[in-house]
């Protein structure tokens, strides 16, 4: 599958090993490819800040890596997480949900099951939309079709899979 990729979505996965290496990951995770895309088109035409992406990242990280649907539930019953999130910062210091920088092995880290389900699904994708090569436009969309914290920042910040998909399209002559 990775002959299909273009020479900047391999940059890509290159530099979401560069992330995940630079943070002492042991995984690339999904997180860490949306990184790498946000300093490349068609990321750079939606006009979202690397920045903006990379704080909200690091929000969600200290909330544990639970989602607002998560933080809504638990509200639901009754739980402020973000009451617990303080309680436990306070406790054991900030960012103590966010697992920390982690002890690598030796080696380069491996990619999580999320993150070769990314690159599964831009495939998909590209054929779909009868491409023969996977680009950086395939793995922003299979970002956004995965759940977890990338696909939530992205639709904060308002990248949604219908307004990459309308950067892409080239307008129809009249």
């Amino acid at each position: 599958m990775f002959e299909r990729f273009t020479r900047e979505a391999r940059d890509v996965v290159t530099g979401a090993v560069g992330h995940a290496e630079r943070a002492a990951a042991e995984r690339v995770t999904e997180e860490h490819v949306l990184l790498a895309l946000t300093d490349r088109p068609p990321f750079t035409a939606l006009g979202v800040r690397p920045e903006a992406v990379a704080e909200s990242l690091a929000e969600a990280r200290r909330r544990g890596g639970l989602s607002k649907a998560d933080q809504e539930a638990l509200a639901s019953l009754g739980i402020d997480l973000g009451e617990v999130v303080s309680r436990i910062e306070e406790a054991h210091g900030v960012g103590a949900l966010d697992g920390g920088p982690a002890r690598r092995r030796s080696g380069r880290p491996r990619f999580t099951p999320g993150a070769k389900k990314v690159l599964e699904q831009s495939l998909r994708i590209a054929l779909g939309r009868r491409e023969r090569h996977i680009g950086t436009e395939h793995l922003l969309l299979a970002l956004l079709t995965r759940p977890g914290s990338p696909a939530e920042v992205l639709a904060d910040l308002g990248v949604t899979y219908a307004r990459v998909e309308a950067a892409l399209t080239p307008p129809r002559a009249s």
